[in-house]
């Protein structure tokens, strides 16, 4: 028999991330114009009005702006800094940082599921790995529990496509052990040393 939800008040849940990946292009560019304008605001006002992004379509230029500046604003200022400052590599990584601090559900994942297999010596992530999560986590979740498929479907589509990207897994959906720059560890250690959890790594480079 299916367990009763609690009934109790619960913090939604973000699932916005149905399209994109880690937008990395994107990311690059807004970063660059928070250096120079540090209002996010202001920072969303010029790229809208010059399309900075490239986007296509206007209704795609908005989509894209609110989804990076609010992936950008929970990092750090040094974080920040490794956008603009720092190699493909350790851009990527602060971007993943990025998607896991800006969505519980991927952090979470990230943490209990693919740093866990990681652990364990199993090292392939599949799709059922993310569908018995998402699926034990809308158990307790109408939010969840009410989306659509072919939503469902996007956020797993997406998910992976930015694991690719910020080469947590391979093409071949394998964990890879994730190698972090000093500089990269010093700015997440500053602000929370938990946050390295959402990388596939040992508890000893936790120290």
């Amino acid at each position: 028999m299916k367990s009763k939800k609690p009934h109790m008040p619960t913090k939604k849940i973000k699932t916005s991330f149905t399209t994109g990946g880690l937008y990395y292009r994107e990311a690059i560019k807004v970063a660059e114009l928070s250096l120079l304008n540090t209002d996010w605001v202001d920072v969303q006002k010029i790229i809208l009005e010059t399309n900075s992004l490239q986007a296509r379509t206007t209704s795609s230029l908005k989509r894209t702006t609110r989804e990076v500046i609010q992936r950008l604003q929970t990092l750090t200022e040094d974080q920040l800094s490794v956008l603009t400052e720092g190699n493909r590599k350790d851009q990527t990584d602060i971007l993943w940082l990025a998607v896991c601090k800006h969505y519980e559900i991927i952090r979470e994942f990230a943490i209990k599921v693919i740093r866990e297999k990681y652990l364990r010596l199993d090292r392939q992530l599949s799709f059922l790995d993310w569908d018995t999560f998402f699926n034990s986590k809308a158990e307790w979740d109408d939010q969840l529990e009410n989306l659509t498929d072919s939503t469902k479907d996007k956020l797993r589509q997406v998910l992976f496509r930015m694991l690719h990207e910020a080469e947590i897994i391979s093409t071949s959906n394998a964990i890879l052990p994730a190698i972090i720059s000093p500089r990269v560890t010093r700015v997440i250690k500053q602000e929370n040393t938990e946050n390295l959890l959402i990388f596939p790594i040992s508890n000893i480079k936790l120290d």
